[in-house]
């Protein structure tokens, strides 16, 4: 079952009576949902009051909670560390354990895959590709000469034109392809955390003050998609802020259908089976992981 994503933007108090959250504005109680329903709650408005047993009953459930800025983008995410899988510590040392030369194999992979996606992303957009298939082979372990970044420059050129700046400090087409990512990365690491991998120890990134390595590294692939879905919403419209509208479409992202294997399914369901199959590459040498295809509509 696709679990639920709920997104508050007003005054609320939230708070768990008999097993379901509550959210509830003055005197009323508008909504009442079964936490083990919640997948994640985003959480927008800065007078949000939310209850220590609301908290710990969606760790509880593996319920991602996403904490908003000034700007309306997610900032930071709680999730369970200790209940999310019954041989936690055993994995997690597993993981710390990982050889350089597993990392790098495993970013390769990732590597390729993201500009695959990049390159489904503009042959679905009626753009160029050419440029972004010939550094495809030219990516190798562990990505030394930085190929990524290459096809970055070229990819949003191509995407958005000679005068797109992409910068995750400025709003308009930037801050909802930042929303975006940030609710893909939200359901990574929920999954992360629910395979019993701790989403801190990356194979690429790195940075000490990022408790998400490992959602990051997992998270580039998807960005095209976002990608994608923000070019449709601002095309042949002057986009400023983030809407409504704009944060339904990209929330949507979740519950589209993807292919996985030979079945379909719904992303935020496909993104454990997902993570479990880079579990299993993370000790099986000879083991490629796999991402899931997703079902681009033209008109999405």
């Amino acid at each position: 079952m696709i679990k639920r994503i709920i997104d508050i933007s007003e005054k609320s108090y939230l708070h768990i009576k008999n097993n379901q959250f509550l959210i509830t504005r003055g005197e009323e109680t508008i909504g009442s949902i079964p936490v083990e329903d919640l997948g994640i709650v985003i959480l927008q408005h800065p007078a949000i009051v939310i209850s220590q047993a609301a908290i710990i009953s969606c760790q509880k459930n593996n319920t991602a909670l996403v904490f908003c800025n000034e700007r309306h983008l997610p900032y930071s995410i709680i999730l369970p560390i200790s209940d999310a899988n019954s041989l936690h510590t055993k994995i997690i040392q597993e993981q710390v354990n990982v050889s350089v030369p597993t990392r790098k194999r495993l970013w390769k992979l990732v590597v390729q895959q993201k500009i695959a996606c990049q390159i489904e992303t503009l042959q679905k957009l009626g753009k160029l590709t050419a440029p972004l298939q010939k550094l495809k082979e030219k990516v190798r372990s562990g990505d030394p000469k930085n190929v990524e970044a290459q096809a970055a420059r070229k990819y949003w050129t191509l995407l958005m034109g000679k005068s797109f700046r992409r910068d995750i400090n400025l709003d308009g087409i930037n801050s909802l392809l930042n929303y975006g990512y940030s609710i893909i990365r939200a359901m990574l690491a929920r999954a992360i955390v629910g395979a019993g991998l701790h989403p801190a120890l990356g194979i690429h990134h790195r940075n000490q003050y990022n408790g998400l390595c490992l959602a990051d590294d997992l998270l580039e692939p998807f960005r095209p998609w976002v990608d994608f879905r923000v070019h449709k919403l601002s095309t042949g419209k002057s986009v400023e802020f983030i809407t409504k509208e704009s944060k339904e479409s990209l929330l949507g992202l979740l519950s589209d259908n993807v292919k996985w294997g030979s079945k379909t399914m719904p992303l935020m369901v496909a993104s454990h089976y997902f993570v479990a199959d880079f579990k299993r590459a993370l000790h099986n040498k000879k083991h490629r992981f796999e991402y899931p295809k997703i079902i681009i509509s033209t008109s999405a």
